[in-house]
């Protein structure tokens, strides 16, 4: 007897033998039990995960001679022909091969004869979107006004290929992926049944590996068991399939968060020399930071794919990590993905890569740099000298320190004010929130009158700014500034003055001996001599 692989010996017969997709088994059986059935149907979702055996299974419940509705009996002529593929009323089609508008006026003819012994037409086109543009628009009026005794059922991969003229004519279907837990139980009634030997552990790295098709899993089965026989130990799986083994990938994720590279380079070497695709470790080291991240920030258990006992060293390693250093290296290793795809270097690469992550997480958390900057700011305050410097501003309010200086700098002269009352320290700290360096540059220079329409000013003797105002752009800025405080057009008057400024005392002895230009900057900015 020739030998059935395990994806069309347990091919499901009935609905209730589908997995994972009872949203659509349940709307199709209450549809025929109702008598609330389409002309046509679109099937879409992932490969692998059911949907041309749904769309067998539905064609068997529509023409069964004997089941109750909606259950097929699988032993009647038309369910027999159908499970084998040799009825003339159902039709697979191929949608890849059968794709030319010639193919499609062919099916247009031919779905004006009634079915010769079953009592629907039913035609099944898989990868229906690798039709032309052509077929499709050929086979729009048909399937708009089918005769009653014909149904399409279109499955796909990629829906969104498919016109929308055509999706609207038809009942949509989304079929998602299975569960990893659903497909190990599956996998665990086939290796039952065929008195196979694997661990339930052995079974979810199948589960893993096949990515929510239930049809990969068992081919990976097929093939597992073809390697090592009835008894499968996960050494096994793991040696067939290339599947990283999880132990290194959590030996790698503690190794990064203890910050030692020495032991991320002793898992790239261990990994080089068993032969495993480096590319496909980073994909997987990728999904363990990003599940030890989900296991710190939600408690849903379907959310990991893993076991209890990994569930609980993951949770062990994300807590150590924390979530803001878990960000910080997902986000790194997503960032770096497309480089180690690209190069021809891939282990230089991982091994730059995983040293690079040891040391990602040595930052502080923004509560801890508020905190210290809050520190600095009060320890800084305490330390100035009121009678060698002015009152400091916090650093977080910035515009404070530049309207205290100019208070006290001018404490004790007199304020020459407009009409409105406005006077020049206004105007210094008006100027103070506007822009920095003109004030500045202001603040030692001296008022000498203020009119309605004059502000007249005198230089101050620092070299570096006596001349700040001879740019035509900057007057014009000023003059700007002077017209938004004022509120009214007002010339500005700049003359010498040869009485010498108040210099302020040196931070250091050093500073004496510096030059008078370096002078007049530490005095601008505030700045110090510190070495």
């Amino acid at each position: 007897m020739t030998y059935e692989v395990f994806a069309r010996k347990w091919r499901p017969q009935v609905f209730e033998d589908v997995i994972g997709q009872e949203h659509v088994t349940q709307t199709l059986v209450n549809a025929i039990r109702t008598d609330r059935l389409a002309h046509a149907y679109v099937f879409s979702g992932p490969r692998g995960v059911g949907k041309t055996s749904v769309a067998r299974i539905l064609a068997k419940a529509l023409n069964c001679e004997q089941g109750e509705p909606g259950i097929p009996c699988n032993k009647c002529v038309s369910c027999m022909e159908i499970t084998g593929g040799s009825s003339g009323d159902v039709q697979e089609i191929d949608g890849a091969s059968n794709r030319g508008i010639d193919d499609i006026r062919e099916l247009r003819e031919n779905v004006k004869y009634m079915p010769s012994s079953s009592r629907y037409r039913i035609y099944i086109v898989d990868e229906v979107h690798m039709l032309t543009i052509p077929a499709f628009n050929a086979l729009l009026k048909t399937l708009e006004e089918p005769p009653s005794h014909v149904k399409f059922i279109f499955a796909t991969t990629e829906s969104h290929k498919m016109p929308v003229t055509i999706l609207s004519r038809c009942q949509r279907f989304d079929f998602k992926r299975i569960p990893v837990g659903q497909i190990v139980s599956h996998l665990e009634r086939i290796t039952k049944e065929e008195d196979i030997e694997i661990n339930r552990s052995g079974m979810a790295l199948i589960a893993k590996e096949a990515e929510g098709s239930m049809r990969d899993a068992e081919s990976l089965l097929d093939q597992v068991v073809s390697f090592a026989g009835q008894k499968i130990e996960d050494k096994h799986v793991i040696e067939i399939l290339g599947v990283i083994d999880r132990g290194i990938i959590f030996e790698a994720s503690e190794a990064i968060i203890e910050g030692s590279s020495k032991k991320c380079l002793e898992i790239v070497e261990k990994i080089y020399n068993y032969g495993y695709d480096i590319k496909e470790f980073y994909r997987s080291l990728m999904d363990q930071i990003r599940n030890l991240l989900i296991s710190l920030i939600a408690d849903q258990d379907h959310l990991l794919d893993m076991s209890e006992s990994e569930k609980t060293e993951a949770k062990t390693q994300a807590e150590k990590a924390g979530a803001e250093k878990l960000h910080i290296l997902l986000n790194f290793m997503i960032n770096r993905e497309q480089m180690l795809r690209l190069t021809v270097h891939p282990r230089l690469i991982l091994e730059a890569t995983m040293i690079t992550l040891c040391h990602l997480g040595d930052f502080l958390s923004f509560e801890d740099l508020l905190g210290r900057i809050e520190s600095l700011e009060k320890n800084l305050v305490g330390a100035l000298d009121s009678r060698e410097q002015p009152k400091a501003a916090y650093i977080s309010d910035p515009g404070n320190q530049w309207a205290s200086d100019v208070l006290e700098k001018n404490q004790g002269e007199k304020n020459i004010s407009d009409e409105n009352g406005k006077g020049w320290d206004d105007f210094l700290t008006f100027l103070s929130s506007k822009n920095k360096v003109i004030f500045n540059v202001l603040k030692d220079w001296k008022l000498l009158k203020l009119t309605e329409k004059t502000i007249e000013i005198a230089k101050g003797n620092q070299s570096f700014s006596s001349r700040y105002f001879d740019d035509k752009e900057q007057y014009n800025q000023l003059s700007n500034y002077s017209r938004d405080f004022f509120k009214r057009d007002i010339r500005i008057k700049i003359t010498a003055d040869n009485e010498p400024l108040q210099q302020t005392e040196p931070s250091t002895k050093e500073a004496s001996d510096l030059t008078a230009p370096v002078q007049d900057i530490l005095q601008m900015f505030q700045g110090k001599i510190k070495k």
